[in-house]
């Protein structure tokens, strides 16, 4: 299927869907008119394939991957590396035109996200456009977004967990005019680092759920319906497995923890740092920017450094922040990125230095029935990152961030059209179903409440207090929302919670732009949206990946 070819049917598919949901067909032309433009700036070739790759000493790992081919403009628009799964990264300007065709080697279907970017809704890679082994899905937009740590990954309903696992991300970075003027750290001193945690059999594979080889092809069969439906009675759904990364090795295992691990998330035993386990970075007594990406399935880190130098912080989601800000450390649920700012003069050569992540309360918990048995629970202290030192002039000052970064103004709550009535979405799990305001994924489902117009802000409200759970069930969720960047504009707990901010709340970078928000047990987080440019059919799910796939996700309308 070519290009051209591809934008008729996506054009077919806009009208259909027009006249399904009610969508005027001015918008169908828009995205048409958007794609039929001159040759873009930048053509991509994006292959999703199997391979085998040396992570540890041994046997290689199996693994999917992106394997990528600049068709057109700049080679340096694509970086790869052949020794980790992860990648390719993607570097590309505002306002440049790109084209990305994904080829799909893969035994089951998928689809691209981009992840954070603001793009058309078929451009945005819901699960309804996932394609068949063998085929082509191309996409053509316009970089619209300010200049920002983005990323991408696979979205297929069901095995978007799954496939994540196996290795499929990567990043993709924008730049623009206003952070070129910064003059920050560039080149090999602009290091993204992506935090993944894994499990490893004893012949280097990974382990995920029995349901799932680590090869990647599902146990069962390749047709067989998408896991974590309602109900979340999956095929495999009561076959051996693990819970997080230590069930496999003497915990619950069983049916029990493949069960558990389903509901409540894949924890791995392994920290790995741009696919690599037992990380170790070597750095020069310099300004450094550092841009962390938690690519994890459901893990959260609070990163500090182990000698409790402050962390400065200069961007988040969504790019820049106004201003560095500084915080002894940092959260970071699934799917959100910070960048850093490090002047590693500020210690001496040779010295070794450890980015760790701190204990904290308020992580995956079922009464302690299940998630003190992983051999790295969520919550948990341990070492994500090793650096060393290298040589360089003593006794020289240490060099701080610019102290204006970008013009970023105040978030006013007061331009949403609902200020007096926010919108709310609770978090909510019934029979052992995950779900928005209790209902689950459905393809093409909205509902009137998660209609919008386009054109204008709202504030919806997440609420990690619903009473519906099970067996006292209470954990932090990620929440993502589609197509858009937004700002955070409150937190609250609510009563008859134990209040975590004591353990986690300094850490919180709500400062900028966001795609993503961590909502802690009890809590009620505010933002603020603005739906601009694109109407159509866009997602908002948990980025705890198991929680997504397992109904933990809805779709939103925008209506022109």
């Amino acid at each position: 299927m070519d290009h051209r070819r591809r934008r008729v049917v996506a054009g077919t598919a806009g009208a259909a869907a027009a006249a399904t949901f009610g969508w005027p067909l001015s918008g169908a032309r828009a995205e048409r008119n958007e794609q039929a433009g001159a040759d873009p700036d930048v053509h991509i070739e994006l292959r999703a394939v199997q391979e085998r790759v040396a992570l540890r000493p041994g046997a290689p790992t199996r693994v999917w991957r992106y394997r990528g081919s600049v068709l057109r403009g700049d080679a340096g628009t694509l970086e790869a590396s052949s020794d980790t799964y992860l990648g390719p990264i993607l570097r590309v300007r505002r306002g440049q035109r790109v084209r990305l065709d994904l080829v799909n080697e893969l035994p089951e279907p998928t689809i691209v996200h981009w992840h954070g970017l603001h793009v058309p809704d078929t451009m945005d890679g819901h699960p309804r456009h996932a394609i068949a082994p063998g085929q082509r899905y191309v996409y053509e937009f316009t970089v619209r977004n300010r200049a920002g740590s983005y990323w991408f990954h696979p979205h297929p309903h069901g095995r978007t967990g799954a496939q994540v696992y196996f290795g499929l991300a990567g990043l993709f970075l924008v730049s623009d005019d206003e952070e070129a003027a910064l003059g920050l750290p560039d080149g090999r001193y602009d290091l993204p680092l992506v935090l993944q945690d894994r499990s490893f059999d004893a012949d280097n594979q990974f382990v995920y759920l029995e349901s799932d080889l680590p090869g990647g092809v599902p146990a069962d069969n390749l047709g067989r319906p998408p896991i974590g439906g309602p109900g979340m009675m999956g095929p495999g759904m009561m076959g051996g497995g693990m819970m997080g990364g230590g069930m496999g090795r003497g915990g619950m295992g069983g049916g029990m923890g493949s069960m558990m691990a389903r509901m409540m998330g894949v924890l791995g035993d392994e920290i790995l740092v741009n696919g690599r386990s037992s990380a170790i970075l070597s750095v020069e007594r310099r300004p450094y920017r550092l841009r962390v990406l938690n690519g994890s399935n459901t893990r959260i880190y609070k990163l500090a450094w182990h000698d409790g130098s402050p962390l400065v912080v200069i961007g988040s989601d969504g790019g820049l922040l106004a201003a560095p800000v500084r915080r002894d450390y940092v959260m970071l649920g699934p799917a959100e990125r910070v960048d850093l700012w490090v002047d590693f003069a500020r210690w001496s050569a040779g010295s070794e230095l450890a980015l760790q992540s701190l204990a904290f309360d308020g992580a995956m918990n079922m009464g302690g029935m299940m998630m003190g048995r992983s051999a790295l629970p969520d919550g948990a202290a341990f070492r994500v990152l090793a650096l060393r030192v290298g040589d360089g002039p003593q006794g020289s000052q240490e060099t701080a961030p610019p102290r204006r970064l970008s013009d970023l103004p105040p978030a006013d709550p007061r331009a949403a059209i609902n200020f007096d009535h926010p919108k709310v979405f609770e978090l909510t799990m019934q029979r052992m179903a995950w779900g928005i305001n209790g209902r689950t994924f459905e393809m093409l489902g909205v509902t009137p409440y998660e209609t919008v117009r386009l054109g204008t802000h709202e504030l919806w409200e997440f609420r990690n207090d619903a009473t519906t759970g099970m067996m006292g069930m209470a954990m932090p969720h990620a929440m993502h929302v589609h197509g858009v960047q937004f700002r955070v504009v409150g937190r609250s707990v609510s009563g008859g919670f134990p209040d975590y901010r004591d353990s986690v709340a300094a850490g919180f970078v709500d400062e900028g732009w966001k795609d993503t928000v961590l909502v802690m047990p009890g809590e009620r987080v505010r933002i603020l949206v603005h739906f601009a440019d694109y109407p159509g059919l866009f997602l908002y799910h948990c980025h705890m990946l198991e929680h997504e796939d397992g109904g933990m996700m809805r779709n939103y309308r925008v209506m022109a």
